[in-house]
């Protein structure tokens, strides 16, 4: 990088440029595609598989629930963000293994939730008539289980998009991001620590600024989305 290609916000370039002449403005749009594009990705991902897994686990019971969950235990011993390092290491970051890397370490979280929520759901009278009735046992977890746990499954589901945008900006901090010349939020801010003492607030504080918004708007809308869910699960 070279300190002379900085320009400093102004008329075209509003949020200035960086030490490659890149627009600052440009790369927070396109840092936040990226984010954004994995957050949302990796969330379904996890939420799917966490869904699927917990709810089998807490109907089912016994000895299939004991296997299952000490799977999950087993994995979450390991902190995520380790296991993150070691696999990025291991494949060179790209979108696409970003989002798989990311969703398939998440979906343990929801796997709990849901399974504690199958607990409660499997001795329900509904659940048992399906039993007595002569319906298959995956019949009951579709149709019965899993759309009685959706207020759950989607306030986590937002949970894990914050989440996964973190994540992403906590790896393109380290360097260890989407390769260049594609960019991240975490990959800007680290970049922008190089100027920290050089008062180039530009390189530093937008794309902070962005995450906390986006996490925290994010949030907001898990929250409006599980009362809307739950008031119409009230009233069916």
């Amino acid at each position: 990088m070279c300190s002379s290609d900085l320009v400093v916000p102004g008329p075209g370039h509003p949020l200035g440029t960086d030490g490659s002449g890149y627009d600052v403005l440009g790369r927070l749009m396109v840092g936040g595609q990226t984010s954004l594009i994995v957050g949302l990705s990796a969330a379904a991902i996890a939420t799917v598989i966490g869904t699927v897994w917990g709810a089998i686990a807490g109907f089912f019971g016994g000895v299939v629930d004991g296997v299952m969950m000490r799977i999950v235990d087993a994995i979450l011993a390991i902190p995520i963000l380790f296991l993150l390092l070691f696999l990025v290491t291991i494949v060179r970051p790209s979108l696409t293994v970003m989002i798989f890397v990311i969703g398939l370490t998440a979906w343990l979280v929801p796997a709990r939730l849901v399974r504690g929520e199958s607990l409660t759901l499997r001795v329900r009278e509904y659940v048992q008539a399906v039993r007595v009735m002569g319906g298959s046992s995956w019949r009951a977890v579709s149709r019965h289980i899993m759309p009685n746990v959706v207020g759950t499954v989607i306030v986590n589901a937002t949970f894990q998009v914050a989440d996964a945008i973190l994540l992403v900006a906590y790896l393109g901090y380290l360097g260890l991001g989407i390769s260049p010349p594609a960019t991240d939020w975490g990959a800007m801010l680290s970049n922008g620590t190089q100027y920290v003492f050089l008062n180039y607030w530009w390189l530093i504080y937008p794309a902070g600024l962005a995450i906390i918004v986006v996490v925290v708007a994010v949030n907001l809308v898990g929250d409006g989305l599980r009362d809307a869910v739950e008031v119409r699960l009230q009233r069916r």
